[in-house]
């Protein structure tokens, strides 16, 4: 049986509730299979979420691992390309580490390539009318660091990505520019696992930017 692993991440700082959090926890509660999906919830701390990737990825021994995580200031689904071995954390994670210059994995190759079908999972959710884009930047901060870790990790012919997600409109923060309904949050995660399980090679459509 296919075994999927899809982690979100705890609340950051201040914030009361993070969407990838409630996203990933509404598709848990609501799968019907017939593949077996594990959640988890990770930290947003460098040392912690790497961590307890390394931990579920060697427990349940994942055929897909996709993590997600929020992206404030988005106003649509992040299917993200590019892993880059780079933590410069402009603020400090939620146990006040601040690693600014260093490695992801010391000794591991600058970057890794998501092995999710990236172009298919974008095209099949804007075919559901959900706003998404393939991004080339998961930024330099711990949702790169997961991102990085899984793809240094899960090798072939297993698959690992990660999915940026914007607020929710339910906790969205005043002002921000382009909350998503839970539900379609959620259903975005959902629509990415069945993308992803259901092909084999990607989608050939042109997917780069021109800066």
């Amino acid at each position: 049986m296919t075994i999927v692993l899809l982690t979100g991440f705890e609340a950051f700082g201040p914030d009361a509730a993070n969407p990838s959090c409630d996203a990933v926890r509404l598709v848990g509660e609501t799968w019907d299979g017939p593949e077996e999906l594990v959640t988890a919830i990770l930290p947003v701390t460098f040392d912690g979420s790497a961590s307890r990737l390394r931990e579920l990825i060697a427990e349940h021994e994942p055929d897909i691992v996709i993590a997600a995580g929020l992206a404030g200031g988005r106003s649509a689904i992040g299917v993200e390309r590019v892993a880059v071995n780079l933590i410069d954390a402009r603020i400090p994670d939620n146990a006040g580490a601040q690693p600014i210059d260093v490695p992801c994995i010391t000794g591991a190759p600058a970057a890794h390539f998501s092995t999710l079908p990236v172009k298919a999972v974008t095209a099949a959710l804007v075919a559901r009318g959900i706003p998404a884009e393939l991004s080339h930047s998961a930024g330099t901060f711990v949702c790169n660091h997961v991102f990085f870790t899984a793809l240094d990790i899960v090798k072939a012919p297993r698959r690992a990505g990660f999915i940026h997600v914007p607020w929710s409109s339910e906790h969205a923060p005043s002002g921000d520019v382009g909350p998503l309904p839970l539900a379609v949050i959620a259903e975005a995660l959902r629509t990415a696992v069945r993308t992803t399980i259901d092909s084999d090679t990607d989608a050939v459509v042109a997917g780069g930017t021109l800066h």
